[in-house]
């Protein structure tokens, strides 16, 4: 359990959208407060989803070959092959320079993005415009929005969770025993290596406020860039991982 654990928790650390979108968080006004506020949330979501979990199981791992056990590994297994696939879809997008259409999650103005920082516009289902924003209309529509609400904060936080990593995350919770103490090291442990990024950021904020801001934007510019391949290489071996030892456990 512990290594699978560490596995998705350094996935999900990994993972360019919350960075991106933290970044942008950061860059606003009262930014600092912003950021902690989207790093509670970050963690409450975490949390939340491991409290439910045990309180489920009762703190006790199901019997081997029992019905609630197998129901966890094929789960587990959906996940990892799911995971895969969609690993597999951005590849094929990536490759045929198609946007995603979570690729623009991050250049969100929920959190109200400076000026001169405007995000993208997209052509959406509903019919938007396409072209870029200037400065001057994020600005406004940052200024619309009070340069973004700490609700919008923590909210964005929830957007950009990589859901599938988590949910990857609870189906090995269920393995857990709380009878030992070591379990709660290994939860704890997950939770600190998921949030690792982000805290980091935030302390970097925290102590030195103009230079990370700016260090942050340009890391934001370099993610937006690279954030497919990351994506692509994230899922595939995380997806991978997880349909081996859950096909293992299932056969074994």
């Amino acid at each position: 359990m512990v290594l699978d654990l560490m596995l998705i928790a350094l996935a999900i650390t990994l993972y360019p959208l919350p960075l991106m979108a933290f970044a942008l968080v950061v860059s606003t006004a009262r930014g600092v407060w912003k950021g902690l506020v989207f790093v509670l949330a970050w963690l409450a979501c975490l949390v939340v989803v491991i409290a439910v979990v045990l309180a489920v199981t009762d703190g006790q791992p199901p019997p081997p070959r029992s019905p609630p056990g197998v129901a966890g590994l094929a789960a587990k297994l959906a996940i990892g092959v799911g995971l895969v696939f969609y690993g597999l879809h951005r590849r094929r997008l990536m490759r045929a320079g198609a946007a995603p259409a979570d690729a623009t999650i991050a250049d969100a103005t929920t959190a109200g993005a400076p000026a001169g920082q405007g995000p993208e516009v997209r052509d959406d289902p509903s019919g938007g415009t396409t072209g870029e924003a200037t400065g001057q209309e994020a600005g406004e529509a940052a200024g619309d929005r009070g340069e973004g609400s700490f609700w919008a904060s923590a909210g964005l936080a929830v957007l950009v969770q990589p859901w599938g990593m988590v949910a990857a995350g609870a189906t090995t919770v269920l393995e857990a025993n709380t009878a030992r103490p070591a379990t709660f090291v290994a939860l704890f442990g997950f939770c600190l290596l998921a949030s690792a990024s982000l805290l980091a950021a935030e302390l970097y904020i925290v102590f030195a406020p103009e230079v990370a801001q700016a260090r942050l934007l340009r890391l934001r510019g370099w993610l937006k860039e690279h954030s497919q391949q990351a994506i692509v290489v994230l899922c595939l071996v995380l997806g991978l991982w997880l349909t081996a030892k859950s096909l293992y456990q299932l056969t074994g």
